[in-house]
């Protein structure tokens, strides 16, 4: 008896995250897709909050996607938030970005092994690991 496996593919799920170098904090939030909105929807997030809301700058280290690259992006955020500073790493330099540490943990430590059933399941997994590295997590020295 021969018996194939059936593949069903449960979709996509982007996880976008900020991240405080300072508070050693991540703020994220999962979105259908990437691109403009979802990156505005993410900088909306956290500088309506204090202490970002009354800073006197705020740096925003990104790395060189279509939703923050360009004068176009560094327009928008600015228009958004006077105090906000977009700071592009150098490109395929990403790995400066202190954010992309926190998702190589996200990868090796909330995702393996990789058994979701759905969407739903990847969405509180992200929020339960977040929740957890906000409770432990220190500032690097």
């Amino acid at each position: 008896m021969r018996v194939n496996h059936t593949y069903g593919r449960g979709g996509a799920l982007a996880y976008l995250a900020a991240y405080d170098v300072h508070q050693a904090k991540v703020f994220g939030r999962c979105e259908p897709t990437t691109g403009i909105g979802p990156f505005m929807n993410l900088v909306t997030q956290v500088m309506s909050q204090e202490p970002y809301a009354s800073a006197k700058r705020v740096f925003w280290i990104v790395d060189n996607g279509s939703s923050h690259r360009g004068k176009a992006a560094t327009a928008r955020l600015t228009t958004g938030f006077s105090n906000a500073v977009l700071v592009h790493t150098p490109v395929r330099a990403s790995w400066l970005n202190q954010v992309e540490v926190y998702f190589s943990a996200v990868q090796r430590k909330a995702f393996s092994p990789n058994d979701f059933t759905d969407l739903c399941q990847v969405g509180n997994r992200l929020r339960a690991f977040e929740d957890r590295y906000n409770a432990t997590a220190q500032p690097f020295q």
